[in-house]
């Protein structure tokens, strides 16, 4: 099977993970090229996954098909600059958090761009994404996009790129919210006489099992949690507590807050 080249600008953790699902899918190695300054990334990229690694971009990119960009959202102009004489003939897919649609064009002279939110449970094939495509971008750069980000985890598209900004707000800080939770069981753990250990293995095997039954079950979380909380018992003593200081509000009040954060990251980089 012919595989297209795939050239990738930054070789982080999400690059990594990335390169390492594509690899471990059955993709060749010699089908993927990274562009990463750090001596040290490229030497573990190319010793781990045994893709091709570059120090400064060249005109090895001129071959991809698909260009992804994987670097911090404030160095991107400057990565770009040299990449940018080899791959406007390529499909953009970027996966930088707030570097607009829009941005990425003018960057690279290609119009056919996509542009995704993973997040960092990526790194373990337990991530989902969200993609969104300009006008430009036709049904195969779409599938091709989907096929690059799948060994990750889950995908979907949006249809407004400003959804992202939501989605990056949700999903994307969303791992953060999960152990910030986890943070707070761990040191009532700790309070009512567990060890940290215990605290913290009851509390993340809580949070795991009751993801995977939401997702098994498909009913609604408020169903969910009906069904746990007897009037009168404990959950519902628990309940009670959360809501009466605010909780679900405060919650929705921070992801508000990130979304608006995304947003302001989007117009500093227009």
């Amino acid at each position: 099977m012919d595989h297209p080249l795939i050239a990738f600008v930054g070789g982080g953790n999400m690059a990594g993970a990335i390169v390492g699902g594509l690899v471990g899918a059955g993709r060749p190695p010699a089908s993927l090229v990274v562009v990463e300054p750090a001596a040290e990334a490229r030497e573990r990229l190319a010793r781990e996954r045994g893709v091709r690694v570059l120090a400064a971009a060249d005109a090895t990119l001129a071959g991809a098909a698909l260009v992804v960009w994987a670097v911090k959202p404030q160095v991107f102009a400057q990565a770009a600059a040299p990449c940018a004489p080899f791959v406007g003939r390529a499909l953009q897919l970027s996966v930088m958090a707030g570097v607009r649609s829009e941005a990425i064009v003018r960057a690279t002279g290609s119009a056919a761009v996509v542009r995704a939110m993973p997040n960092t449970p990526a790194l373990i094939g337990q991530g989902i994404a969200a993609l969104f495509a300009r006008a430009s971008v036709d049904a195969a750069q779409r599938r091709l996009a989907e096929e690059v980000l799948a060994p990750t985890g889950r995908t979907l598209w949006v249809e407004r790129e400003d959804d992202l900004d939501a989605v990056t707000a949700l999903s994307g800080s969303g791992p953060a919210y999960v152990f910030y939770l986890v943070e707070a069981m761990e040191q009532a753990a700790v309070e009512m006489g567990l060890t940290l250990a215990q605290g913290r293995e009851l509390a993340l095997a809580t949070v795991a099992g009751a993801a995977a039954l939401a997702l098994r079950s498909g009913e609604a979380p408020a169903e969910l949690r009906a069904r746990v909380t007897s009037k009168g018992g404990t959950t519902h003593a628990a309940i009670t507590s959360l809501e009466a200081d605010g909780v679900k509000a405060a919650i929705v009040r921070a992801i508000r807050a990130a979304q608006r954060r995304a947003r302001e990251l989007g117009d500093e980089s227009a």
